[in-house]
């Protein structure tokens, strides 16, 4: 039977997609912080959102500078986006402290993290009040990636390339393997239950397994 929960534990159910660490730059100074509530808001024209707390250091250099970065950090930046969270830019310098070098962003102000395995350039196009929150919206300039990371998709193939994910308190994770849903449908239009092909060779390679498995106990038992 499923619990009850409290109502703010609706946003932990949401959360889950890559981290991304926000960096900005104003009058000479720079930021970052790790950002969790993204979102993509439109195609045409590309316009990403993300989400900060008035509270946050981060919430008026972007609205200061008008502009922002989204780094997207693997598994070798855990602690260290672990620690952009717990720290304030009013009172340190974080970039400057971690030591993580940085490169020129190709049409806006603030650094972007060079360790990461993607990045996304924007200007500010908009800004919306929510709650305890404000909802900024960027136009997308620029976008880079490792091509060991990403190809239309997040590959996932290599350990080292795979985004970080946030599940809540100190917790992350990483993604392990795509999916690649193969949908048939029967003349009605319903959808066809039958077995795919990938749930096929799973099933065909657990099979395989355990008759290796008996066959060892076999030859042992003689």
């Amino acid at each position: 039977m499923r619990r009850a929960l409290e109502p703010h534990d609706a946003l932990r159910l949401l959360v889950g997609g890559p981290v991304a660490l926000v960096t900005t730059r104003w009058r000479d100074k720079t930021n970052v912080m790790p950002a969790i509530w993204t979102t993509p808001l439109s195609r045409v024209p590309p316009l990403v959102g993300v989400v900060v707390s008035a509270s946050r250091h981060t919430h008026d250099m972007i609205r200061f500078s008008e502009q922002f970065a989204l780094n997207f950090p693997a598994r070798d930046l855990l602690n260290h986006t672990h620690y952009f969270g717990m720290v304030s830019g009013r009172e340190v310098g974080k970039l400057e402290l971690a030591k993580l070098p940085t490169i020129k962003a190709v049409k806006i102000d603030a650094p972007l993290i060079d360790n990461c395995i993607a990045h996304i350039e924007c200007s500010l196009e908009d800004a919306f009040r929510i709650g305890d929150h404000t909802l900024f919206v960027g136009r997308v300039l620029v976008v880079q990636a490792d091509p060991e990371a990403f190809d239309e998709t997040w590959l996932l193939e290599d350990g080292q390339y795979r985004p970080l994910h946030y599940l809540g308190t100190d917790r992350y994770a990483v993604l392990s393997k795509r999916l690649v849903a193969e949908v048939r449908t029967t003349e009605e239009g319903a959808i066809d239950l039958a077995e795919s092909r990938d749930d096929r060779e799973q099933r065909e390679e657990a099979e395989a397994k355990e008759r290796e498995r008996r066959q060892r106990e076999g030859d042992g038992a003689e």
